[in-house]
């Protein structure tokens, strides 16, 4: 570690810690391939002094009034927004990101998120009390759970923190994060913000690798845990969290099919696609990475489509127009690479396919934005997710085995369909076996509307009512009312 390395520790009880027995691992910044800071590597007793913390926090913020709540997430909100620049510096450099980008398409959904959760904390929702029985009044108390064992991914280390921690604290429970080994800053950031208007030992957050993850999901003291990460972590996470009967909320992988007809604007759904699809390096669950587009405009779109990966820009973070950066990590590269290089020989790649070198790359982890047509249903390319800036495309003959296509995988997590028939586009959307169908575009979120999975994609919602609800637990209080 040289003086100019940044030194990180975690954050509990509202303070800074240091890990107890003083291991830390390197915090690489993606677009040099350079160590810049050192984070704490989180053992056992790190993990018990975060959830001991969080438990003896919760009482009070159980027993905190909505309004109370409501209140801190609003001032965490103004906050956040008042210390946005420092947030997407931070979130740049440990993620690669275009900073001009990340202040424009994640602050602002973040405040956003938070203050949705902060209403919601004061709209607890059930059935009316009544008689359901002679004699007995009935009433229905919606509960937080506890204490929430809580991990985030490396794609958006501060969005994914922001989903974790709002619709939790607002439903009264108290939270221990984990962010990811490679990108812990910015959520160290934000539970610092975060400790000005909240008790200590509400939020809490412990760096560390997988195995501090698996200690944290061990633990006997929270009573859910909820992670945002791969297919395989989530079913570690549920094995593990079923020997004590934890609640599990997983947002897992994701293999989104983009079925485009042949009636759509080829030009705006190749856009459209381009733009989804090569959004944070392709590094998103939901990315339409997956194209099935009618072989009567196959050519046609596929052309346009490749035309937009050639002009998609690529570079650091402070590269203007660059729409994405690296991929998050060495392994993340060669992971993407190994795709194409077992591609099989009836895939035609017609762009990209490498990783970026030369002047503006050297050292970074930068990957080319991919097209890669002449697919067919069983390849790996198209089952298996990639994580990457690589589009692929398939071509179908009909409605019927454009369906089966998209269902033929087993990911579950969102979808989109492209068409002016808007019989065509409510037929689809029902047939498609996926949490999430958009209809003439693919990726925007709103705070009011759900976001999970089906199948190896997950179970639970982030975001809306119903994530909040994913936070509580409903009590049936019973009266007798007779003489």
């Amino acid at each position: 570690m040289t003086s100019d390395t940044i030194r990180l520790r975690n954050f509990v009880g509202g303070e800074y810690v240091d890990a107890k027995d003083g291991r830390t691992s390197p915090v690489i910044d993606p677009s040099t391939g350079q160590t810049y800071a050192e984070a704490p590597l989180s053992g056992p007793e790190d993990i018990d002094a975060a959830m001991r913390a969080a438990a003896a926090a919760f009482p009070a913020w159980r027993d905190a009034t909505p309004g109370e709540r409501s209140l801190a997430l609003l001032k965490i909100a103004d906050a956040i927004e008042a210390r946005a620049e420092e947030l997407v510096e931070a979130e740049c450099r440990n993620t690669g990101k275009p900073i001009g980008l990340t202040a424009e398409e994640e602050i602002p959904p973040m405040v956003d998120n938070i203050r949705f959760f902060a209403g919601a904390a004061r709209v607890l929702e059930g059935r009316s009390s009544g008689e359901y029985m002679t004699d007995h009044t009935s009433t229905i108390r919606r509960e937080p759970i506890g204490v929430c064992a809580q991990v985030t991914p490396w794609n958006y280390p501060m969005m994914m923190a922001v989903w974790k921690f709002a619709p939790a604290l607002a439903a009264g429970n108290t939270v221990v994060l984990k962010p990811s080994d490679t990108t812990p800053v910015t959520t160290l950031l934000l539970a610092e913000i975060a400790a000005e208007f909240l008790p200590p030992g509400v939020f809490n957050v412990v760096c560390g690798d997988r195995d501090t993850g698996r200690k944290l999901v061990e633990h006997p003291i929270p009573q859910m845990v909820s992670v945002t990460g791969s297919v395989r972590a989530g079913k570690e996470v549920a094995a593990a969290a079923a020997k004590d009967l934890k609640r599990v909320h997983l947002e897992l992988g994701g293999k989104a099919p983009v079925v485009v007809f042949e009636d759509a604007d080829i030009e705006k759904a190749a856009a459209g696609i381009a733009e989804a699809g090569y959004f944070n390096a392709g590094q998103d669950c939901t990315a339409a990475c997956r194209v099935l587009v009618s072989e009567r405009i196959a050519a046609d779109f596929t052309a346009a489509l490749t035309e937009q990966a050639k002009n998609t820009k690529v570079g650091a973070p402070n590269v203007e127009d660059a729409y994405f950066g690296p991929v998050n990590n060495a392994s993340q590269l060669a992971r993407v690479q190994g795709f194409l290089d077992r591609a099989p020989d009836h895939a035609e790649v017609l762009t990209g396919g490498s990783r970026l070198t030369g002047e503006g790359y050297d050292g970074g982890y930068f990957f080319a934005p991919t097209v890669v047509g002449g697919l067919r249903q069983d390849d790996e390319m198209v089952q298996e997710e990639i994580f990457g800036p690589v589009i692929t495309v398939q071509t179908f003959s009909d409605e019927e085995q454009a369906v089966a296509w998209a269902n033929g995988v087993k990911y579950g997590l969102s979808a989109s369909v492209w068409t002016k028939d808007h019989t065509r586009a409510m037929r689809m959307t029902r047939l498609l076996d996926f949490g999430a169908v958009w209809v003439n575009t693919h990726i925007p979120f709103v705070s009011e509307m759900p976001h999970g999975g089906f199948k190896h994609s997950g179970y639970g919602k982030d975001l809306s009512m119903y994530g909040f609800e994913d936070y509580t637990r409903i009590k049936h209080v019973m009266h007798y009312i007779g003489d």
